[in-house]
């Protein structure tokens, strides 16, 4: 039941948007909307820690001559991606509230659907309903950044969605093949695909299907090309949907999907795809370090941080499969911190260029302590979020790839680099004509920071709650791998 209101309540508040006039009216229905939809959130996390690892599923029929069902819930991995989701949704839109948008009622009735579209991609338990969910996601990314992104807006979206879209068509193909593949009546439930057995050959086909898909929407280099210029150009809630929580779409599916059914092809073919992800992680860091833009600075660290997150996964190691999980929930919440101080940044300067910027910390403290706690979560700290994920993902592909794990392990020193030279050259020193005039942080900015500092060093000081929460579901992935 906590599974089907997860989905629907975004839905119905998402109609309801349309149909408020007044924008402050519309942005605090959606602010009390996404809250209570964090809470039902939590209230499925306690129910699901309390009843032994139950997944929560709600099945229904839908069109059961084709063998598509209605069928969602949450294990381990997927209820800690809810989590995520549901705890970012109401910080971005509060962050949001400082910035005016035309048709106001359009843009948060779309940032709800995404939520609920997001929900559904984590907790569906059908391959169809998956592909679905996964699709209507992009939907909103798309018009978000189309109708209030920058002046560069329409050609940057175009290839956003050329990219996405045709990567979705190659898992499309993969899931309608799998499909015939089941046993009369055909079914595309996940039970159903995993439970399909394939030669070789067809392995290593739905395994490149799969991984374009996937790799795509992560991104993992060389297909990463849409995400820099869409990142700067998308409004900043738009940014923070898509680096904080539409990303780990990929991840998931890789996971969730394609490692249980096509297996022996991961094996075969994931230290190819280890390459590219450790080349994602090298090649990110050092065109990060050459940015002069802040957001597309963290953009490139972006790639890096996923591409690790990425080679965990094919290390194929409960070290760095848990690795991976922890990560992407520690990557969603670091990377939402830097663009919400970033956006606070050009909001008081008009500029994100680090060069034009220098001195903040001498008129905005609270701004320089907030942006300082967020990087150093993202460069991995010790006692931060960014340090357990990290660790583990190191550890666990030096566990089978000990070359793989040392250059994997760049990320770390070259984050270091581009994160704190970008916030010396725009936090400390002297200030300038722009800067001489930032004022501090104010108690409505700092709201949506402040939950995620809270975040940041609970799961680098307990870690333990979210590792145990996802273990068993690790563990049943792995036992794929034979």
């Amino acid at each position: 039941m906590l599974t089907q209101i997860l989905i629907l309540l975004p839905l119905a508040l998402s109609l309801i948007t349309l149909l408020l006039k007044k924008e402050r009216t519309i942005r605090y229905f959606v602010l009390a909307g996404t809250l209570v939809e964090f809470g039902i959130a939590v209230a499925a996390f306690i129910q699901y820690k309390t009843m032994c690892h139950c997944q929560l599923q709600v099945t229904a029929g839908w069109i059961s001559s084709l063998g598509i069902s209605l069928k969602f819930g949450m294990d381990g991995i997927g209820l800690l991606l809810v989590l995520l989701t549901t705890f970012l949704l109401p910080i971005i839109v509060l962050s949001s509230f400082s910035h005016s948008y035309n048709r106001p009622a359009a843009f948060y009735s779309l940032v709800l659907f995404m939520e609920m579209a997001l929900v559904g991609v984590f907790t569906a338990f059908d391959g169809m309903m998956f592909y679905i969910f996964w699709e209507m996601a992009l939907l909103p990314a798309y018009f978000i950044s189309a109708v209030w992104g920058g002046k560069d807006r329409i050609r940057i979206t175009f290839k956003f969605f050329i990219y996405t879209f045709t990567g979705s068509l190659f898992m499309l193909v993969a899931l309608i093949y799998l499909y015939f593949r089941t046993p009369l009546p055909h079914a595309f439930d996940f039970q159903s695909l995993y439970a399909v057995t394939l030669t070789p050959a067809e392995q290593s086909w739905i395994f490149l299907a799969f991984f374009v898909a996937f790799a795509i929407k992560i991104p993992i280099f060389p297909f990463h090309t849409w995400q820099p210029d869409t990142y700067a150009q998308t409004p900043a809630s738009g940014t923070m949907l898509l680096a904080g929580i539409m990303l780990k779409m990929g991840l998931f599916g890789m996971i969730r999907w394609m490692i249980p059914i096509c297996p022996h092809a991961v094996q075969q073919w994931g230290p190819a795809a280890m390459t590219l992800a450790v080349t994602g992680v090298v090649y990110g860091s050092l065109i990060a370090i050459m940015q002069k833009d802040m957001k597309r600075l963290v953009a490139y660290s972006s790639i890096a941080h996923v591409g690790l997150i990425a080679a965990g996964v094919f290390a194929l190691t409960i070290h760095a499969m848990q690795g991976a999980v922890i990560q992407m929930i520690s990557h969603g919440i670091n990377i939402v911190g830097l663009f919400i101080v970033i956006d606070l940044i050009e909001k008081r300067t008009k500029t994100r260029n680090i060069a034009d910027l220098g001195g903040i910390a001498l008129k905005a403290p609270r701004l320089a302590v907030f942006f300082m706690i967020m990087l150093l979560g993202s460069i991995a700290l010790p006692l931060t979020n960014g340090f357990i994920g990290e660790f583990l993902l190191l550890l666990g592909i030096f566990e089978r790839y000990m070359a793989f794990s040392a250059i994997a392990g760049l990320t770390i020193i070259l984050s270091a680099v581009y994160m704190l030279r970008m916030y010396q050259r725009t936090m400390l020193g002297t200030t300038n004509e722009i800067t001489e005039q930032v004022t501090d942080l104010t108690w409505t900015e700092m709201a949506p920071l402040i939950p995620l500092v809270i975040m940041v060093f609970w799961i680098g000081l307990f870690p333990g709650l979210f590792l145990d929460t996802t273990l068993p579901d690790v563990l049943t992935i792995m036992s794929y791998i034979r």
